[in-house]
C-alpha cells in the first residue's frame, strides 16, 4: 500500500511541476492576468478539472511560481553581501552570481520582472514578501560588517533594500543582454559594478 501511495504522490508531484513548467513557458509571451487555466492544462495534456487538485486558481499557481523563482535564492543573496571579502571582491562576486542565475533561469527572472508590478494582487504580494525577506536577511549580514558600526536598524534596512533593488535592476539588465554580444554583456557588467560601487561609497560615508 505504501508503495502505491508513493507512486501516486510522485505522479501528483510530476503533474504539478508540469503545470508550473507549462505556465512559465506560456508566460514568456503574456502576463499572468491574461493566462487561462485551459491554456495551461491543454499544454500539459490533462483535463481542466485536474488543475484544481494542485492549485486553487491561476493566482495560486502564480504564487507557487514566485516561490519557485525566488525561494531558493536566499543563500545566494546573503552571499553577495557577506563581509568575507573586501568591497571590490564582494561586488564582483555579486555580479557573477546574478549573471549566472539569469543565464540559468531566464524565464523565472522575466516572470518576476513582469509580475512584480503586474495585475494579479496575490502574486504581487508574494513577490513583495520574498523581497522583504531578502531585505531582512541582507540587513542581518550587513550588521556583521565592522563598517556598519553605529548604524541604526532603520538605516541598515534601508541600505539592505537598496542592495536588493539594485540586484533586481542588474538581473533585468542581464536579461535584456541575454542574446547580446560579449562586448554588450561586458558593458552591463561595468554598469552594474559602477552602480554597486556608488552604493558602497555612500555607505562608507553615511555617518559622516
Amino acid at each position: 500500500m505504501s508503495h502505491t501511495l508513493g507512486i501516486r504522490q510522485a505522479q501528483k508531484q510530476k503533474t504539478r511541476q508540469a503545470l508550473l513548467d507549462a505556465a512559465l513557458a506560456l508566460l514568456e509571451e503574456q502576463s499572468l492576468s491574461s493566462l487561462g487555466l485551459r491554456e495551461v492544462t491543454r499544454a500539459v495534456g490533462v483535463a481542466p478539472t485536474a488543475f484544481y487538485r494542485h492549485f486553487r486558481s491561476i493566482a495560486d499557481l502564480g504564487a507557487a511560481l514566485v516561490e519557485e523563482a525566488l525561494g531558493s535564492l536566499h543563500p545566494m543573496i546573503r552571499t553577495t553581501v557577506s563581509a568575507a571579502d573586501d568591497h571590490a571582491q564582494r561586488i564582483k562576486r555579486a555580479i557573477e552570481l546574478i549573471a549566472g542565475h539569469v543565464d540559468a533561469y531566464p524565464a523565472h527572472v522575466r516572470f518576476i520582472a513582469r509580475e512584480r508590478h503586474g495585475g494579479v494582487q496575490p502574486v504581487r504580494e508574494a513577490i513583495r514578501e520574498q523581497l522583504a525577506r531578502f531585505g531582512q536577511e541582507v540587513k542581518d549580514e550587513l550588521a556583521k560588517d565592522p563598517v556598519s558600526a553605529g548604524w541604526s536598524e532603520d538605516d541598515l534596512l534601508m541600505l539592505a533594500n537598496l542592495y536588493v533593488d539594485q540586484m533586481l535592476i542588474t538581473a533585468s539588465l542581464f536579461l535584456e543582454a541575454l542574446e547580446a554580444s560579449p562586448v554588450e554583456r561586458e558593458r552591463v557588467c561595468q554598469v552594474a559594478e559602477h552602480q554597486l560601487r556608488l552604493i558602497s561609497i555612500g555607505r562608507e560615508h553615511w555617518l559622516d
